[in-house]
């Protein structure tokens, strides 16, 4: 029920956002009617129609579900799909309740007290901000994901921000965006946000990528990156990592957590992963795993001796997240798609498919997403990399091969939760 009740207040801000001029407010009731133990339906702007003969799940595809975690085979993942969506409220909503139907809530509450988000979490949502156009996250997504989590059931006292570092290259303001309008930029959404009493902020990590800083811990309180002093021997990388204070005041180190002035809080920090699907020139397909490349400094990783993009082909965003934090769910924007040529993804060149994924594992998340809509949009467009991008391939320098590299070096730290097989995979739809 509760879960229910979130569902309505979302939809009740996302149709007063949509609605409201410039000045006006918005109040949100307290408390919801009762709401029918069947399947939500939601109406209004941020709705998608479902298709035509599609199910109640909103597709007519066969679907493989389970009633609870406990009933999960051990060793697999599950991995969550909306269909016919554009990134409004809809696609985002219908994800949430296939998790909380089949025992991953993305909710923490009395009643789930195994949920992702609790109401006085600080969530980071970490996008792709590198590219215009299609190229980074659909910002109408980024809006839907960011109202969930402040539509917490038993109301949210926590905090939302909105980072990535583009290396250089990045802007919260592209103002030829990858959303409906295409006008909206990443930083739009969190301005409309905040004007509506939602506690939220940007941070564009390119702005503090060239300052070396300490940890809070070390008296250090300034925003900048923290940077391993060793470089591993099979990655060939120098971990980095950004420490930065948001407008409100709170202090971040995204490896150790939410510092209060004596210690870290590492469970307060909460990262969901929001990469676009693409394929990628040189590591031939970039998604979940890939997107971690938006986490260390290129520059001061790379004076360190150990430079983050070359240790992508050596499993390098794998030892990123078992040497920071891994996400607690990732959600891959396969809406419109880079099937022939990326990471830098044109208007003109994307591919649109309208799809949305979650999972709390990036490696399933990455497989079922390449191999089943990545890989036949690419083989459409022409793309020439078709064996190499395969998920299932072992050739040096192919996609399968750098990820399973990947996998090997959070196997090594001791993190065995996460697969890169098919017949480990369960997808929920």
């Amino acid at each position: 029920m509760k879960h229910l009740k979130a569902l309505f207040l979302i939809l009740a801000l996302s149709l007063l956002l949509s609605g409201c001029g410039e000045g006006s407010s918005v109040s949100i009731a307290p408390e919801p009617p009762e709401v029918s133990s069947e399947p939500a339906s939601i109406s209004g702007p941020d709705a998608v129609p479902e298709p035509a003969g599609s199910s109640a799940t909103g597709s007519d595809m066969p679907v493989t579900a389970v009633a609870d975690l406990s009933q999960k085979p051990d060793g697999v993942s599950q991995v969550f799909l909306k269909r016919d969506t554009d990134g409004t409220g809809g696609g985002f909503t219908g994800l949430m309740s296939l998790m909380a139907e089949n025992g991953e809530p993305f909710y923490k509450t009395a009643d789930a007290p195994h949920g992702l988000i609790g109401s006085g979490d600080v969530v980071l949502l970490f996008f792709n901000c590198q590219w215009a156009e299609r190229g980074g996250t659909n910002t109408d997504l980024i809006k839907s994901v960011a109202l969930a989590v402040a539509g917490h059931p038993e109301g949210f006292s926590g905090e939302i921000v909105v980072a990535d570092n583009g290396q250089g290259e990045g802007s919260l303001d592209h103002s030829n965006a990858n959303s409906l309008d295409r006008d909206q930029s990443v930083l739009d959404v969190v301005n409309e946000l905040k004007s509506h009493g939602v506690k939220i902020s940007g941070y564009l990590w390119d702005d503090i990528m060239n300052i070396s800083v300490g940890e809070f811990s070390d008296g250090d309180d300034s925003d900048g990156y923290v940077v391993s002093g060793s470089v591993s021997d099979s990655a060939r990388l120098a971990v980095s990592y950004a420490k930065f204070t948001t407008e409100y005041g709170t202090k971040i180190s995204f490896k150790n957590g939410v510092w209060d002035g004596s210690a870290y809080d590492s469970e307060a920090l909460r990262v969901i992963n929001m990469p676009v699907l693409k394929s990628h020139a040189t590591y031939m397909c970039t998604a979940a795993v890939k997107n971690y490349m938006g986490a260390p400094s290129l520059n001061l990783s790379a004076s360190a001796g150990g430079s983050p993009h070359n240790s992508v082909g050596l499993g390098g965003m794998g030892e990123m997240m078992a040497a920071t934090r891994r996400p607690v769910l990732n959600v891959l924007d396969m809406i419109h798609i880079g099937s022939r040529s990326g990471p830098r993804v044109s208007y003109s060149d994307a591919t649109a498919r309208n799809m949305v994924a979650a999972s709390t594992d990036p490696f399933a998340l990455d497989y079922w997403a390449v191999k089943n809509v990545l890989l036949p949009a690419a083989e459409e467009a022409g793309n020439r990399n078709l064996s190499r991008m395969s998920p299932d391939s072992a050739e040096p320098g192919s996609f399968g091969y750098w990820m399973n590299l990947s996998l090997a070096e959070l196997q090594k730290a001791g993190f065995n939760d996460f697969v890169f097989e098919e017949d480990k995979i369960l997808l929920v739809e």
